[in-house]
């Protein structure tokens, strides 16, 4: 493969796993269950930072969703940035990291979260899919308590009992920045 067919082949890639982010956030939302279930590898993982959500393979995460869904009235889901990451030659691993948030109900309110997705992407005879997939949430709040969220740290009122946030400040950059300008 000439270096102009390897590039383009990754130019390629990026855009088949930014469609697969796409994908999996218009899914969710509109409920398209076997869609989402496409999206994983047959030994993928779904899983939270916090150690609520851990599901390996496609039945097992479907479920789990179903979980999720139980719960959660209308959502819609925005991704920001896309970070990805090529492992090797590229042609079959990537990392990523996918910022976001997303506007939901929840516990019969309007809620809001910040959120952060550390992914593995492989690429399968079917296309690029996650391997893994897991959440990390700066805060999810009822509307009324957005104002001041970041003044505490135990910005996950998603549950019956507030628990801290998945990140900035359990990050070893954050927290070694910190220890090197105290005060900071």
């Amino acid at each position: 493969m000439s270096d102009m067919e390897a590039r383009i082949a990754r130019l390629e890639a990026e855009s088949q796993i930014r469609q697969l982010i796409a994908h999996y956030c218009f899914d969710i939302d509109d409920r398209n269950i076997e869609a989402v279930r496409n999206l994983f590898t047959d030994d993928g993982i779904l899983k939270s930072a916090d150690g609520v959500m851990f599901a390996q393979g496609p039945d097992a995460i479907i479920e789990q969703y179903h979980g999720r869904f139980d719960v959660l009235g209308p959502g819609h889901h925005f991704m920001h940035d896309v970070q990805i990451d090529f492992v090797g030659d590229g042609s079959v691993e990537a990392t990523g990291r996918v910022s976001g948030h997303a506007e939901l109900k929840r516990k019969g309110m309007m809620m809001v979260t910040a959120l952060r997705y550390a992914d593995k992407y492989r690429n399968t005879p079917a296309g690029w899919k996650f391997a893994e997939r897991e959440i990390q949430f700066l805060y999810y709040v009822p509307v009324s308590e957005y104002p001041g969220i970041l003044l505490r740290s135990d910005r996950n009122l998603a549950y019956d009992e507030p628990g801290p946030a998945d990140f900035p400040e359990r990050l070893p950059s954050w927290i070694e920045y910190h220890k090197s300008r105290p005060g900071a």
